[in-house]
């Protein structure tokens, strides 16, 4: 049977039918059917499930794959994939020190707690302007040099009981997907220019007016809904942004 003559809704679609199928799949990831490290069932097993051969099931799956929701794992099978450093280093860090290799940084948490959301804030989450938000603020380091400001803002809608935490990790992606069932599915990211504020300048060690490179990031969930906005105020002497373009 091919894929124009499997159905597995009984309705016509306009995606491929390996679209329709992996639609279905990242459901389950998102209503925690599926959660971060279980093993999938097997691809038969699957095919049976929804009623469409294996090779749309190995075609859905591979397209979750290549999208980091899923690892592959040689003579084990497939597992949904966890929020680990050196993934996410890889897939949503792109600052790389001038010689050397890219590492993942340490980060001083400088205060947490509850807030009302800004116009930015707000359009950029999807939510009202005044609605109740959580922000953090932290340093992020290499080799124990400061090199980044970083202010993280986030619903309290998706986020219930983040101000009871007593500590906050480095991998924050992680404490979402473990903690609140919120999986980092893909970020938008713009750069620009701005000088270092007496207040950066103060954390980074630099001097105010210093250059800096502002990268405001909007994460997204496997819904594609906006789940956090993050400011982060580099100081560019030793470090570059790197991307890869395909």
């Amino acid at each position: 049977m091919t894929d124009e003559t499997e159905n597995p809704t009984g309705q016509i679609g306009f995606k491929p039918l390996y679209a329709q199928v992996r639609d279905q799949l990242v459901k389950r990831l998102v209503d925690g059917t599926w959660t971060p490290g279980m093993p999938l069932p097997s691809e038969m097993e699957l095919a049976r499930q929804l009623h469409v051969s294996q090779g749309t099931v190995r075609k859905a799956l591979d397209s979750m794959t290549a999208d980091n929701m899923l690892i592959r794992r040689q003579g084990r099978g497939t597992y949904v994939a966890e929020p680990e450093e050196s993934r996410i280093l890889f897939q949503f860090y792109r600052l790389v020190p001038d010689e050397g290799i890219a590492s993942f940084p340490d980060s001083k948490v400088i205060s947490h707690g509850a807030a009302k959301a800004t116009k930015a804030e707000a359009t950029a989450l999807g939510i009202k302007e005044g609605d109740g938000v959580w922000r953090i603020e932290r340093i992020r380091s290499l080799a124990g040099q400061p090199m980044l400001v970083e202010t993280i803002t986030l619903p309290a809608g998706r986020f219930p009981g983040f101000g009871e935490l007593t500590e906050i990790p480095n991998n924050v992606y992680r404490l979402y997907s473990e903690r609140w069932g919120i999986t980092i599915a893909s970020a938008g990211e713009r750069l620009k220019a701005i000088a270092a504020s007496a207040r950066d300048a103060a954390k980074l060690g630099c001097k105010t007016g210093e250059p800096l490179l502002l990268i405001s990031r909007v994460a997204h969930d496997l819904e594609n809904r906006p789940v956090e906005l993050r400011w982060s105020r580099c100081i560019s002497r030793d470090i570059h942004y790197a991307v890869n373009l395909r």
